[in-house]
């Protein structure tokens, strides 16, 4: 008699995991709820800004860029934040020839009362449309100020000198503004202040008023703000969730997309962080 074979011991089967919480369908749907609900806590935010711009702007070309459509709401939401403060832009020879007559307002609702125009560039650049702009400006009764765009790499009294032989300041008019905004390839930082400072002395003394710095949110705070405090500053932060404008800033250029009558594209709106009359206390006199 054979004897039976012996069986073959049963695979173990190994024990099922657990599905985790953070796993699969419900990873999906915990992040979709969460994105939801940031959607609605920031359509909420911005109502006021999204109802003016489906009130106001049904008219508009749709095929406009939907970044452009998102700065129009921020605009109209700072801006209304700010109403008791006063609003400007800036414009140089990449804005083109302007209509001053029309370049009044943001929407017929919030109006411009000054603009910054860039006058030089380095030791040598003159800004193509200065002279009309400043011109115009001035017969327009808009607060005007004249910037020096800073390259870091080109001697400093030249460009000084370059300034000064260009603009002519007047009683109404802003203190001249230095515009640095970019870091040294030649040089060290040290440097690169020694430069600024002998700019901003020179300056300082020939038109016998201190001069405004002009510069991003990052490079003021990593570079300038220590050393150069005792000078009043226009600050670049064109963040998406930055709404109000800070006490150190007496300017706040808060967007480059804003859209003014009178000039082609998009232009630098600006804040004055003051009333109009402190505004009046502000300029040359």
């Amino acid at each position: 008699m054979k004897k039976p074979l012996p069986r073959k011991p049963a695979p173990k089967r190994k024990p099922k995991k657990k599905k985790s919480f953070f796993s699969g369908k419900v990873l999906s749907y915990t992040f979709g709820a969460i994105f939801i609900l940031f959607l609605i806590g920031a359509g909420y935010h911005y109502r006021n800004g999204l109802a003016y711009y489906f009130s106001f702007k049904t008219d508009k070309v749709l095929s406009e860029e939907k970044d452009k459509k998102l700065a129009d709401v921020r605009i109209y939401q700072v801006l209304k934040k700010h109403d008791t403060q006063v609003y400007g832009f800036d414009v140089s020879e990449y804005q083109g020839k302007i209509d001053w007559e029309k370049a009044n307002s943001i929407e017929e609702k919030f109006p411009l009362d000054f603009v910054f125009i860039r006058a030089t560039a380095g030791k040598n650049k003159v800004d193509t449309k200065f002279k009309e702009n400043w011109r115009e400006a001035k017969k327009h009764k808009l607060i005007r100020g004249a910037y020096h765009y800073y390259r870091p790499n080109e001697n400093s009294i030249e460009q000084a000198e370059n300034f000064i032989k260009t603009v002519q300041l007047q009683s109404g008019d802003f203190p001249p503004v230095l515009d640095i905004e970019k870091l040294p390839k030649e040089q060290s930082l040290d440097s690169l202040k020694v430069g600024l400072k002998r700019w901003l002395k020179i300056v300082e003394k020939h038109y016998n008023v201190k001069p405004i710095i002009y510069s991003g949110e990052s490079y003021y705070s990593d570079f300038l703000e220590e050393e150069f405090s005792d000078y009043t500053f226009w600050i670049a932060n064109y963040n998406f969730f930055v709404e109000n404008i800070k006490d150190e800033w007496t300017f706040w250029q808060f967007t480059e997309k804003g859209t003014i009558p009178g000039i082609k594209g998009t232009v630098d709106v600006n804040i004055y962080n003051g009333t109009p009359k402190q505004l009046g206390y502000f300029v040359i006199n």
